[in-house]
């Protein structure tokens, strides 16, 4: 891009996705209380979850590369009015097989336009201003994270289920208007050349792909605090549902501040790396803390520190992901991390469904932390090690194309 950043487009982009995120939870939160009130049992309810999250896991190769290929704005236009069509369509049927079929439907969308998204970024902004704009899609994410649970559990309250999905059709619709406004460009023929892309392989980065696996192994410990947390606050401590719910609010919360801790220095790869070890760290130290707190209040400020060191840790791997891996392949290198980050949660649910029950909740928490904190130990070696080894120029554009599409 040239030499200015293009924050119009950074504020349509991350305003899209602060909406289009709430739209997705809120619309999950709606769907999930309506199985429950509709007794379907918990088949269906992990039905319903498990068809969101996958569709990015099994495609990442190919929406990858969609990325990199076609033009941005199509796939932004195409695919948010696509969703928006099968949100309508979900609010009129009352199968559960139907809506777990068109929940996967949805789930392919996310697939293309989580890695248009996270690959445009880094081509609106220089260098020096991609942690400033790193820290405001974060912003954005987390905000729309703590407002969807509350928007969902009150629409379906009011109107039932069919109100929260014509709402989440709404969101995709304003991802579309964001794509059709939004003047940066990628994937087009001009600017991405097939024959001079460049070939994506993460084993060739031992920093990236030493990120990958901690990424992974640390997102499946917390995904499996994420469903032990409940019977930890509600049964063990004996607390209120009210207090579990503040307790999931702080750790969003959390990581709003976390997100713009890497905006106030520079950090090179070498930096960036040293705070996503440490924040590693924190993350699963909390964890195995958690594990063992004699109250809940406890609980309060070991989530404060968990959340801010998870927003810290989304943006330096976003920050690493753009600066190491070229721009022509940045779609296949963000849809590979999302694919990453997708199967942890659902693994990390899928463990925790098994153990929680025959192992005591305080231990399968407790073990949670403690892989994170053996994963941090054993991958710190090969990331420090793939730190010294700088994949671009320092001085790298970090986008493709800004402004307008030529005449």
């Amino acid at each position: 891009m040239s030499g200015t950043s293009a924050w119009r487009d950074v504020y349509l982009a991350v305003g899209a996705r602060a909406i289009s995120t709430c739209g997705d939870f809120l619309a999950a939160t709606a769907l999930v209380l309506a199985m429950q009130e509709r007794g379907a049992g918990g088949g269906a309810v992990a039905g319903v979850l498990i068809a969101a999250a996958l569709p990015p896991v099994l495609l990442a190769r190919w929406t990858g590369r969609l990325a990199d290929r076609v033009d941005s704005r199509l796939l932004l236009i195409g695919a948010g009015l696509a969703q928006a069509a099968v949100c309508v369509a979900l609010a009129s049927v009352g199968n559960v097989a139907v809506i777990v079929a068109l929940v996967a439907v949805l789930g392919c969308g996310l697939a293309v336009t989580a890695p248009v998204a996270a690959a445009l970024l880094p081509a609106m902004v220089t260098r020096a201003d991609l942690p400033r704009a790193s820290a405001l899609a974060q912003t954005a994410t987390s905000i729309g994270l703590l407002l969807a649970p509350v928007l969902g559990g009150v629409l379906t309250g009011q109107f039932g289920l069919r109100v929260p999905l014509l709402v989440d059709a709404a969101s995709f619709l304003a991802l579309a208007a964001a794509g059709l406004l939004i003047r940066t460009r990628r994937g087009r023929p001009a600017t991405a050349g097939a024959a001079d892309r460049p070939a994506f392989r993460l084993r060739a980065d031992m920093l990236l792909w030493s990120m990958f696996v901690l990424v992974g192994v640390v997102l499946t410990a917390v995904s499996a605090v994420n469903v032990a947390e409940v019977f930890l606050v509600r049964d063990v401590l004996g607390s209120s549902a009210t207090v579990y719910g503040l307790l999931g609010a702080t750790w969003t919360g959390a990581m709003l501040a976390g997100a713009w801790l890497l905006t106030r220095r520079g950090f090179d790869d070498a930096g960036l790396v040293t705070v996503l070890l440490v924040m590693f760290a924190v993350t699963s130290l909390g964890v195995f803390a958690t594990g063992l707190v004699p109250a809940v209040g406890w609980i309060f400020p070991l989530f404060v520190l968990g959340g801010m060191a998870n927003g810290a840790e989304n943006v330096a791997a976003g920050l690493l992901i753009a600066r190491r891996v070229p721009d022509a392949v940045h779609g296949q290198a963000y849809a590979a991390y999302g694919a990453v980050t997708g199967a942890a949660v659902v693994i990390g649910y899928l463990v925790a469904g098994l153990v929680v029950g025959p192992l005591p909740v305080r231990w399968v928490i407790a073990g949670a932390g403690l892989l994170g904190l053996l994963a941090t130990a054993v991958l710190a070696g090969p990331m420090l090690r793939g730190r010294r080894v700088s994949r671009r120029p320092v001085g790298s554009s970090a986008g493709a194309t800004s402004g307008p599409p030529p005449a």
